[in-house]
């Protein structure tokens, strides 16, 4: 063995340091790709934006025209002077939402009202966690929906990166059982973080025979760095000259959009734009994360859009949880339940505002009731969009909406 013990026992600890916990993520297993994997530039992709802390939706797609809207919220309500961006149905956007407002107007947004799940849960960690793997609130499940898309629709692959999360820790949305993403801030940092002396001549030596667990660290290093090389490379490639917002989201956009420009070849993006817990001065924070979630898409689709790439994509924008339909006495509101959904993508099946405003004649103890399950869009998104056996990965009794993308 050319490496001794004491140095491979000193790497798998730097390893465990730097990579395993929390930034590395287990390597996928090895096989061929994804089917039609290598037609980067033509193969559907899916973007999943993630707003942390609840989003309150109604100050997203506002029900302008509704006065119960306003009793509810005798302050916190926006008006129609204000500057609403006007939609359909009597709904239209927050002010700072003018990316999306672009967007809604060239067709290529679509709106979906009181979404959530039975028996709603108001922790942010519990609720996030029932998002991201699919379940139910009675359920605990230790893998992600795209996780397990990983597992079903890409048995045979080998490449860590055909599902990438732009961070620095991997989501439960991204971890199946024998499958998981890759999560990794930037290329550049990434190969950087590989490019360490020890851990880069480990991952080029063969493990001992007969001892399975050195062998899995071997072959999850070198499938890192590997992994790293390429994504380094790749990211050579193209370098954006499109305005994004000046933020860490709208720089994981730029990040997003250089990736796909260049042909990397993953099918799924995972993001997160945070700061949505909104109990205190919720005017203010909404209006600098509307601005950036707006802006942020908006550049996201005019960049792929001039590679010709914004067809091949689809975006999803969630949050775990609306807020509850009354306002609090801190000109903020609390967790409540039932929240919009946004599909965007230049080849949208359906557009626009697809269902009902929400019932604030109809609450639940003051919260939403939800019109849809999201485990019904997911389904949607897996079907019809990647192409996967949504019961594999959802279990039964989710009805896919017929024609959603």
């Amino acid at each position: 063995m050319p490496t001794s013990r004491r140095d491979f026992l000193r790497t798998s600890a730097l390893a465990s340091t730097l990579l395993l916990v929390p930034k590395f993520l287990h390597a996928l297993d090895r096989g061929p790709g994804l089917a039609g994997l290598r037609d980067a530039a033509g193969a559907r992709r899916l973007i999943v934006v993630q707003l942390g802390g609840g989003n309150d939706g109604l100050n997203t797609v506002i029900p302008y025209r509704n006065d119960l809207y306003y009793k509810a919220r005798p302050t916190l309500g926006i008006k129609e002077a204000e500057g609403i961006l006007g939609l359909e149905k009597d709904l239209g956007l927050h002010p700072a939402l003018k990316g999306l407002k672009g967007l809604y107007d060239q067709g290529q947004l679509a709106v979906l009202n009181s979404v959530g799940y039975p028996n709603p849960d108001r922790s942010h960690f519990r609720s996030m966690d029932i998002w991201q793997s699919g379940s139910g609130s009675e359920q605990v499940v230790s893998t992600g929906w795209l996780g397990r898309y990983l597992d079903s629709s890409c048995a045979d692959c080998q490449r860590p990166y055909n599902a990438l999360e732009i961070d620095d820790t991997l989501s439960l949305a991204l971890k199946g059982r024998q499958r998981k993403g890759l999560a990794l801030k930037t290329p550049d940092k990434f190969h950087q973080l590989t490019q360490n002396r020890l851990l880069s001549k480990v991952s080029q030596e063969t493990a001992p025979a007969h001892q399975e667990q050195v062998d899995y660290l071997y072959k999850t290093l070198a499938e890192t760095a590997s992994s790293a090389d390429y994504l380094y490379d790749k990211s050579k490639i193209y370098k954006s000259t499109v305005a994004y917002p000046n933020s860490d989201f709208g720089k994981n956009l730029k990040t997003t959009a250089e990736l796909i420009n260049s042909g990397v070849e993953s099918r799924v993006f995972y993001l997160a734009l945070s700061g949505f817990d909104t109990h205190v001065r919720q005017h203010e924070q909404q209006q600098r994360l509307f601005t950036d979630l707006g802006d942020g898409l908006a550049a996201l689709a005019d960049d792929l859009r001039q590679h010709d790439q914004w067809n091949n994509t689809l975006v999803l924008v969630f949050s775990e949880f609306g807020r509850r339909v009354g306002q609090n006495a801190s000109n903020g509101t609390d967790h409540g339940t039932a929240n919009n959904v946004f599909l965007a993508g230049g080849a949208l099946a359906k557009k626009g505002v697809l269902n009902a405003a929400p019932d604030l004649a109809n609450l639940d103890q003051g919260d939403l009731r939800h019109q849809i399950d999201f485990r019904s869009i997911y389904a949607s998104v897996l079907k019809d969009w990647l192409g996967a056996d949504d019961f594999a990965i959802l279990g039964t009794g989710f009805e896919r909406m017929p024609g959603l993308v």
